[in-house]
């Protein structure tokens, strides 16, 4: 396989007209072209050896012989291979994309092997880690950015679509993976007074409780994160009363911790809170596990109840108010009334 990357290396020279981050957004037409299986041999220059791809990769860029050279002697590190930022599952979902449009064997060797990286990562109890090769938060369940939420997304969205490269075998571990990443969700979901509320942006992997990931990132209730995982809930067809009480849950805490009055703009290039009564409804980013109220923190790891305490640097450099959960509650209504009796 490495002989073979290695042997299209001039076609990995060429600049690509078509941006990565646009690549999933083209007609469906395009996915057919020489310049997308140009590019879905470049995606594959950077698969590791044991199916997964690192993150923060711009697939599309020119590559010249160093690179290449580069590339060929990390296929065998495993450590970068990850979930975060939408790696390995937005390349398998291009891959995929430019195979249905025209089969190719190298391309499904590619996806095979994407597949079972997935499907091997997950713990026993449903969840997926971040990194599975690597060590500390790295190893929670990770919701954070829409990790798990994205491989399960991927791997639904592909049983749906049932392309002829997917093999029996392949079918019945995807349901089977899917059954235990929903039962994960269900069991993750954090409860106040008994109740289900919402998430934390990653759980222990054993114990499945709230977890701390980088020193800014404490054990709490999630709104960004949270909102991806019940849109993947509400999207579940014929729901069970369990999924559904997990949704209604969520929906109430969403509700009770709406803020309002407030928006964050920007002045002398910095991030600021303006009031505005007119502005839509936001949610923390993180908020408390025992008051509910919001909590920011800089690379110090202390606690701060307002976002103007902490440091320059880390109020422009993260997402401290989410505005996702608008969606849900906008949507909610007439998951409500598809629901079956």
């Amino acid at each position: 396989m490495r002989i073979l990357l290695l042997l299209i290396s001039t076609v990995c020279l060429l600049n690509a007209k078509v941006s990565w981050k646009s690549a999933l957004k083209q007609k469906p037409d395009w996915y057919s072209t020489s310049e997308a299986h140009d590019l879905a041999e470049k995606v594959m220059l950077y698969q590791r050896d044991n199916g997964g791809w690192p993150k923060n990769t711009d697939f599309s860029v020119n590559l010249d012989k160093d690179a290449l050279k580069k590339l060929a002697q990390q296929r065998d590190d495993l450590k970068d291979t990850t979930i975060d930022n939408g790696a390995t599952y937005t390349p398998l979902k291009f891959l995929t994309l430019v195979w249905l449009a025209k089969a190719n064997p190298t391309l499904e060797s590619s996806i095979h092997r994407g597949l079972s990286f997935l499907l091997k990562s997950q713990y026993p109890n449903g969840g997926w880690p971040q990194r599975p090769h690597n060590s500390g938060y790295g190893l929670h369940i990770t919701y954070n950015d829409g990790a798990m939420i994205g491989v399960m997304s991927y791997l639904r969205d592909l049983l749906e679509e049932d392309p002829a490269f997917l093999k029996d075998a392949e079918k019945a571990a995807i349901k089977k993976t899917l059954a235990k990443g929903l039962d994960c969700i269900l069991k993750t979901q954090i409860r106040v007074n008994g109740k289900p509320s919402v998430w934390c942006a990653q759980h222990h992997a054993k114990t499945l409780l709230p977890a701390k990931a980088r020193s800014y990132e404490h054990p709490s209730f999630s709104g960004g994160e949270s909102a991806g995982i019940v849109r993947y809930l509400m999207e579940i067809k014929d729901p069970s009363p369990e999924v559904r009480a997990s949704i209604e849950g969520a929906v109430t805490w969403f509700r009770a911790h709406q803020i309002t009055g407030i928006r964050v703009d920007k002045k002398d290039g910095n991030r600021i809170i303006v009031q505005d009564v007119n502005a839509s409804p936001l949610w923390a980013r993180f908020s408390d596990l025992k008051t509910g109220k919001p909590i920011f923190s800089g690379r110090d790891g202390i606690i701060k109840s307002s976002f103007h305490e902490i440091e320059t640097e880390r109020r422009n450099g993260y997402a401290w108010y989410v505005s996702n959960p608008r969606s849900i509650l906008k949507d909610y209504p007439k998951w409500k009334t598809s629901l079956k009796d």
